[in-house]
């Protein structure tokens, strides 16, 4: 064979093997996806092109861990916010101007709290109902009224216990069953609650933001629950008008018919006066 035939035939040679390198190269690297195990050991590396043996074979099966993105292309960690803990509830509730804020307890009760709703729809002004959550049970109708019509709804506990007497779990079923029965019939949870009886301590401060809640208490009680008169009501709203304040009185829980009265009483009163009746609209600071 002549001098130039036989380099020329070693030139294809040589070009064939590193592009048979090249090709094992480059399927190594797509099987091995990355080259370390998740115990930093290096994984095995793939053999030249051709017949392998079962080991090599099970070696180059991709693994869960190899099919995961990297964690430094994932989403970046915000630290968890503080839970807010009071440890007095709101007593007053100010805002711009001659505000007032109207506050209802213990409903929804078919026979008082449409009245109620219709007075408060007749001068347009919204109010606060803190509901027992088995009452929402019953009337998951009245609830989505007051929600339709731009009322806020406040968490009264299940079965109006006295919260300060029960363990911590209780305290947390009375409040969690009933933000949970306040969303399904009205498709929000709340974000107000209200102790009954005005009944405190830590532990109820402590599961009230942790379920996202703000304690609000009052500044004027009606003491209409003792069904004191129409006028006895009318008089003590009257009296202790002022801006800031809250209003305690009832829809439920008894005989309410006094209540009803004294709202249509006492309501254009203080409009009249230059009250503005309103409710909050974001958790208070």
């Amino acid at each position: 064979m002549k001098k130039d035939q036989l380099l020329t035939r070693r030139r294809l040679l040589l070009a064939g093997g590193v592009a048979a390198l090249g090709a094992a190269g480059t399927a190594g690297v797509l099987t091995l996806g990355g080259g370390a195990s998740p115990s930093g050991s290096t994984a095995p590396v793939a053999g030249p092109a051709g017949p392998q043996s079962r080991g090599a074979r099970e070696a180059l099966k991709p693994s869960a861990y190899r099919l995961q993105p990297l964690t430094g292309y994932g989403p970046p960690r915000v630290a968890p916010v503080p839970t807010v803990v009071r440890h007095e509830p709101f007593m007053r509730l100010p805002g711009p101007g001659r505000t007032m804020v109207l506050t209802f307890d213990d409903g929804p009760d078919p026979r008082y709290t449409p009245r109620v709703l219709d007075a408060l729809a007749e001068h347009d002004v919204h109010a606060m109902f803190f509901v027992c959550g088995e009452m929402v049970s019953y009337n998951k109708d009245l609830l989505a009224r007051m929600a339709d019509a731009g009322h806020v709804i406040g968490n009264h506990t299940w079965s109006h216990a006295q919260l300060t007497q029960l363990s911590r779990a209780g305290i947390r079923s009375e409040m969690e069953r009933t933000s949970a029965v306040i969303e399904d019939a009205c498709g929000e949870r709340p974000a107000w609650f209200r102790a009954p009886y005005g009944a405190w301590n830590r532990a109820v401060f402590q599961i009230g933001a942790e379920l996202g809640m703000e304690p609000l208490a009052w500044s004027i009680d009606t003491l209409d629950w003792t069904t004191p008169g129409t006028r006895a009501i009318v008089d003590r709203v009257e009296h202790g008008a002022a801006p800031g304040v809250v209003v305690l009185s009832h829809d439920a829980g008894g005989d309410r018919s006094q209540s009803v009265r004294a709202l249509r009483d006492y309501l254009p009163y203080l409009l009249n006066s230059g009250y503005h009746i309103t409710v909050p609209r974001r958790r208070a600071v």
